[in-house]
């Protein structure tokens, strides 16, 4: 197994990536239309081509530079700066013992 998005074992129906990014797309139509906004005017407001602002809220398919120009026209940058945080601290202790921990440069695992 080379890619662990391969196995399904992993990824039940509900958090499958194509699962996954149609629940994103749902998510950005509600906001687009919460703010009264037009697909033409969020296409024209981000700078993200109309077709793939449409290929996205109907298929789940867009680039993540797309996707983030989406996010700052929208006002929903916060989410992508908390997608791969480490920390969730439980307490203060917690915290203070963060402050000691070397952070990692690179990963020793090759394959």
């Amino acid at each position: 197994m080379d890619n662990i998005l391969d196995n399904k074992l992993y990824f039940p129906d509900n958090f499958s990536p194509v699962a996954l990014a149609q629940k994103i797309a749902g998510n950005l139509r509600q906001r687009r239309l919460s703010l009264d906004l037009t697909q033409k005017a969020l296409s024209k407001q981000s700078g993200v081509s109309l077709g793939s602002l449409k290929r996205f809220e109907n298929l789940g398919e867009i680039s993540l530079k797309n996707l983030l120009q989406l996010a700052i026209s929208l006002q929903a940058t916060e989410e992508f700066l908390r997608l791969f945080e480490l920390t969730n601290y439980q307490s203060v202790e917690d915290v203070i013992r963060a402050k000691y921990v070397k952070t990692r440069k690179r990963g020793r695992k090759n394959d």
